[in-house]
């Protein structure tokens, strides 16, 4: 099966100059613990180096020298350095742990705060599923990335440092073999880097894939079961993981490519540093103390030598989600949010597009220097076929997107260079899809006014007719709300959407087909409910169903981006155009006037 892989635009940032940035931005407010770890690694490295040392006047004082005191004094040096070891890496990891927890919750609200700032199209154009994924995995890839250069600089450098110097301080001759296998040995992780950035970037891919297979399971269950498709779904995630397995395999396969390379060059340089030593201890009769500490350094340092090998290509799989988190940080709301721009002032409410040009990214225009007025206090209504524009209306006013020319105005304000957050403060918005969160009921009303008490909360639920069903749930008002909201029933959702937008008590209310998920009998109640919210405000209904509109003050209809028709209700059937044909459509028996052409189908 074929998988589906996102468009990812990683941006090809430099390693070291990412590094740098990830360092100014996130490393420098934690640069007094990494201090410390720096610290700790620095003894740490030293005390490694010692144990190396030491063993040279071991060897020559105690074992040929047969020196007791040096005996004691000896053993004692090991069991404090041992104390001073063990603690130094207990507190060392202990503080870069609490670190990288910081750091990943740290980079986890940065992210989320930035995304909350981009606009709707944005989510439109960006799965979901990556967008947990870099939540996810790039928060813990700066914390690897800042961990890996930490651990790398404080404890292993040091570490092989320290003990280089116990190797030319032993035997500079010998030392230059560890020199020249150095080298060599970098040239070759050097070429298993290149191949995991590569792979790094394609796993991120087919790990958002297994989510996103994961959220459509989940939110289509219903679908799923009804259809059968549970093998179609297991075929879909099976190819998913396959192909996530395979990346990673990739991974862990080049990242084993440098273990027997360092075995082996490693091998080769301790062959000969022993052979060499075997040969001034027999032929040149040289005291083997010197010789012994330095194939101990030698033995002590091919450890953190070999980490330090596959250090860089674990850091450069890791950079790979530190791009991918910049690129997101990187990323430029498409609107301004207008923070110190003025307040909108609601007096009348009148809603006006003027000369309108819109046009969805890569699409073709809807909106050609467009018109439309809403009148203050009055309830307009848009009709017309799907694609006709009614939704664009109630997003360009919601200022979901901006316009490409002409101005949206609210009361003569231009809404695009009023303050965004008080623009939204003014509108409440039912749509057609109800969106319930993981709260509790009383909650979900209450984000229509966060500030509201649980009587004015209980007022509005009442208003729209969810009172006596809230109070049927098991916790009432407190009942906590799952996934989708899956124990209540559309027209329940509904409604608790429609309680939370008369709370919100805005003087401009947006209605994308607010009724549709309601029977008759809870429409009639709603639609009760709705005539006293919309007394005295501007109220924009998206109605599919007529009968929900019929004593609109203006009903507008769509076509194509143009308002074609527009009038009261008995105004529009005494013209019999479009809005008679698509009334009869809905309201008259199927056969009767069928000679009259029908040139819009019911939305």
């Amino acid at each position: 099966m074929k998988i589906r892989l996102p468009s990812l635009k990683i941006a090809d940032d430099g390693s070291i100059a990412l590094i740098k940035r990830l360092l100014n931005e996130t490393g420098r407010e934690f640069a007094g613990r990494y201090a410390i770890v720096i610290a700790l690694g620095i003894v740490i490295a030293v005390s490694t180096g010692l144990n190396a040392w030491i063993i040279k006047d071991l060897i020559n004082k105690v074992f040929f020298d047969r020196q007791a005191a040096m005996l004691f004094i000896l053993t004692g040096v090991v069991v404090v350095n041992g104390f001073v070891r063990g603690y130094s890496l207990y507190s060392s990891s202990l503080m870069l742990g609490r670190i990288g927890n910081a750091i990943v919750a740290r980079t986890q609200r940065r992210l989320f705060d930035h995304m909350l700032n981009l606009g709707v199209d944005f989510y439109t154009r960006t799965p979901s599923s990556e967008l947990i994924t870099r939540m996810s995995h790039n928060a813990n890839a700066a914390r690897q990335v800042l961990d890996t250069l930490v651990n790398s600089a404080s404890r292993d450098a040091l570490s092989v440092v320290s003990l280089v110097a116990v190797m030319v301080l032993q035997s500079p001759l010998m030392s230059l073999i560890v020199l020249v296998v150095g080298p060599i040995a970098g040239y070759s992780i050097n070429r298993l880097v290149r191949r995991v950035r590569g792979v790094a970037r394609q796993q991120f891919t087919s790990q958002s894939m297994v989510i996103s297979d994961m959220q459509e399971t989940a939110q289509g269950i219903r679908v799923v079961k009804a259809f059968n498709l549970e093998p179609a779904m297991r075929s879909r995630m099976a190819a998913s993981i396959d192909d996530l397995r395979m990346r990673a395999d990739k991974i862990v396969r080049i990242m084993a490519r440098s273990s027997p390379q360092m075995e082996i060059l490693g091998g080769l340089a301790i062959a000969i540093i022993v052979l060499w030593a075997g040969y001034q201890t027999i032929y040149q009769g040289v005291q083997p103390g010197a010789l012994m500490s330095f194939i101990a350094a030698v033995a002590l340092a091919y450890e953190p030598a070999k980490r330090l090998a596959r250090t860089q290509i674990g850091l450069e799989a890791g950079l790979v989600g530190v791009r991918l988190m910049y690129e997101l940080l990187d990323t430029k709301p498409s609107m301004t949010l207008n923070e110190d721009g003025p307040n909108l002032a609601v007096t009348r409410g009148e809603v006006a597009f003027a000369k309108v040009d819109f046009a969805y990214r890569e699409e073709a225009p809807l909106f050609r220097r467009f018109d439309f007025t809403a009148a203050g206090g009055r309830m307009t209504a848009l009709v017309g076929p799907s694609g006709s524009g009614k939704s664009t209306i109630i997003s360009l006013i919601e200022r979901f997107y901006d316009v490409a020319g002409g101005q949206v105005s609210i009361d003569g304000q231009n809404i695009a260079t009023v303050k965004l957050s008080s623009l939204r403060d003014n509108i409440a918005l039912v749509g057609q899809d109800t969106y319930l969160f993981r709260d509790t009921i009383r909650e979900n009303i209450r984000f229509g006014r966060p500030n509201a008490t649980d009587a004015e909360v209980e007022k509005a639920a009442r208003e729209a007719m969810a009172h006596d069903f809230i109070l049927a749930t098991e916790n009432g008002y407190d009942t906590e709300l799952g996934s989708q909201a899956a124990q209540l029933s559309g027209g329940q959702r509904q409604r608790l959407a429609i309680a939370r937008a008369m709370l919100r008590d805005a003087p401009v209310v947006l209605l994308d087909e607010a009724t549709s998920a309601l029977d008759s009998e809870s429409e009639h109640q709603v639609q009760v409910a709705f005539e006293r919210l919309m007394k005295g405000r501007t109220t924009v209904v998206i109605a599919h169903r007529l009968s929900t509109v019929l004593h609109a003050d203006n009903i507008c209809v769509l076509v194509d981006g143009k308002v074609i028709e527009q009038g009261r209700h008995d105004e529009l059937l005494a013209a019999n155009r479009h809005y008679a044909r698509l009334y009869r459509l809905q309201f008259e028996p199927r056969g009767r006037n069928s000679a009259d052409p029908v040139a819009i189908p019911a939305a």
